[in-house]
């Protein structure tokens, strides 16, 4: 079935899911603060809008893909020319109790809310192979999955309103701790002599093998597709790591659970996003732990 899509934020991963669901044939109009950005969507076969509210007006489905949550409570006060009943669907990764109160601002001026956060970075938003988390009810999830199968490979109802987002920070944790886990064993295995590949072909294989490794490895040469091998331009940038552990220990705290390797992590993160690693992908975090190794 084709629909009637606003979509607003057409940065690194919004513009390619944009445009995959113009490749699905559904009628896309999007808005980006950013002029280039709403270039590039309109290459892919995006129209776009002069403002975001020109972007929803009408449409019976909303995307969101913004920064922040202040981005995306915002934008719901003001995306009130949807069409009645239309069902809203952030994208962004924000605090459970942020992504809570904008779908109540959805329900209040009398349509439907979605939190559907993704996982897989820009290339599977690219590749149209991103995994979304959604917290939704029954009905909206059933309305709503075959939109985000155009835009991914897998979609998992997590839940009620803010599951999707709590399905995502806790994933995002385990990611950080494990990218850093990955780069300080090789940092260890090259000062004992050990070389990368070797490493990598026994970790792969191993009780070590995890994402960070076998689909983002840190150091270059092992997974030709890493950002390690292309001076760490990001995939996924550390800042947005950084961000989302800093949402991850707020949740952590609010809920009086310990995570202290959560917290570690983010701590790590946000100090490296702040200073050698602004601009870099997250895994370049290894840089740091090898120099303060040698």
């Amino acid at each position: 079935m084709t629909a009637t899509i606003g979509f607003v934020g057409l940065g690194n991963m919004g513009g390619p899911m944009a445009a995959n669901l113009v490749k699905a044939g559904h009628r896309v109009t999007g808005y980006d603060l950013s002029a280039p950005a709403r270039d590039r969507a309109a290459g892919q076969g995006v129209a776009t809008a002069a403002s975001a509210a020109e972007a929803v007006t009408g449409a019976d489905l909303v995307i969101t893909m913004l920064p922040t949550g202040r981005h995306v409570l915002e934008a719901y006060e003001e995306l009130t020319a949807a069409a009645a009943g239309a069902l809203f669907v952030d994208c962004s990764t924000i605090a459970v109790g942020d992504a809570r109160v904008a779908g109540d601002l959805a329900r209040v001026a009398g349509h439907r809310a979605v939190d559907a956060p993704v996982s897989g970075g820009v290339a599977g938003a690219e590749a149209a192979s991103l995994t979304f988390m959604v917290g939704a009810d029954e009905a909206d999830f059933t309305a709503v999955e075959p939109v985000l199968s155009a835009m991914g490979r897998r979609v998992v109802h997590c839940g009620p309103s803010g599951a999707g987002q709590a399905a995502k920070i806790c994933n995002n944790m385990i990611l950080g701790i494990s990218m850093i886990a990955v780069s300080e064993a090789f940092v260890l295995g090259e000062s004992l002599g050990l070389s990368h590949q070797a490493l990598f072909d026994v970790a792969a294989t191993a009780s070590g093998q995890c994402w960070a490794l076998t689909s983002n490895c840190p150091v270059p040469g092992p997974v030709p597709t890493s950002p390690a091998n292309r001076d760490y331009r990001p995939g996924f940038a550390a800042a947005l790591m950084a961000k989302d552990l800093g949402l991850a220990v707020d949740a952590a705290t609010a809920t009086a659970v310990p995570a202290e390797l959560g917290r570690k992590a983010a701590e790590l993160y946000a100090s490296f996003a702040q200073g050698t690693g602004a601009g870099l992908d997250f895994s370049a975090i290894i840089t740091t732990l090898g120099e303060q190794s040698a």
